[in-house]
């Protein structure tokens, strides 16, 4: 299976905006998601899955290694990786089906092609009905299913999502990652998924990455072959396959949190 996005050897310095020191935010990261396949990266907090994100999206310069999406290298953003940001980042004076349409305005495409692009989306994310309200009128949850309806519409290559879920309560973060994964069904994206949700990354994962304690190295990858049509929280929540990767991973970011104090 051809892969979609490459990073080999990256390592990524920064300098603290408080301090001034030197910050070794990733070391010699090397990993690989294939055409279709949804990828969750976890570890401990400050290990860099969010650094990595931001480089991939080109919104983040980096010297040491190679990342490319679909054989080109990343210099910059660009119209191949959409992005999910935690914060909703939807424009508050457009309504539901003006935000989903925007990439595909900047993108110049006919009237007539972007209103039936964005009824598509509007369904399959379960907006219908609500194409006409404004940002201020939606939930949490249904903000965030514009912001993954907005970046789905512009068809990148791949999807990038940073923590979406995490500042929804529980039981909408439930119903969001059963959504999210009907979507992934149904469009077969190339998906890479920050979370430090462990549970999330084994319901959500066909690929885990779970990243070492800063500076932040590939510790292992965890493949999860649950097929998608299964994946219902209630019909896994007591799965031995699930629970036995899921307990793997926890094993091992908990390897690295145990670790934390050290030095």
């Amino acid at each position: 299976m051809q892969a979609k996005l490459v990073v080999q050897g990256l390592t990524h310095h920064y300098p603290d905006e408080y301090t001034g020191e030197d910050v070794h935010a990733l070391d010699n990261v090397s990993l690989e998601v294939e055409d279709g396949i949804f990828a969750a990266v976890v570890g401990p907090s400050g290990c860099g899955k969010t650094t990595l994100l931001n480089i991939l999206a080109g919104l983040l310069p980096y010297r040491e290694g190679h990342v490319k999406v679909d054989g080109v290298d990343v210099h910059g953003p660009g119209p191949d990786r959409g992005v999910v940001f935690q914060e909703h980042a939807i424009l508050p004076w457009r309504s539901v089906a003006r935000n989903i349409g925007h990439g595909l305005e900047i993108q110049g495409v006919p009237a007539d092609e972007r209103q039936r692009k964005v009824a598509e989306f509007v369904e399959l994310v379960g907006l219908g009905g609500f194409e006409d309200r404004y940002p201020h009128e939606l939930s949490g949850g249904m903000k965030q299913r514009v912001s993954l309806a907005r970046t789905l519409c512009s068809n990148p290559i791949v999807m990038l999502m940073d923590e979406p879920f995490a500042a929804v309560d529980a039981q909408t973060r439930i119903t969001l990652q059963e959504e999210l994964n009907r979507i992934a069904i149904a469009t077969r994206k190339t998906i890479l998924f920050i979370t430090h949700n462990v549970d999330e990354a084994a319901f959500l994962g066909d690929k885990c990455f779970i990243f070492t304690r800063r500076p932040g190295k590939l510790k292992a990858t965890v493949k999860i072959n649950i097929p998608r049509d299964r994946r219902i929280w209630k019909d896994l929540i007591n799965d031995s396959e699930f629970t036995n990767h899921r307990d793997e991973i926890l094993t091992l970011v908990r390897e690295e949190v145990s670790t934390l104090g050290d030095d």
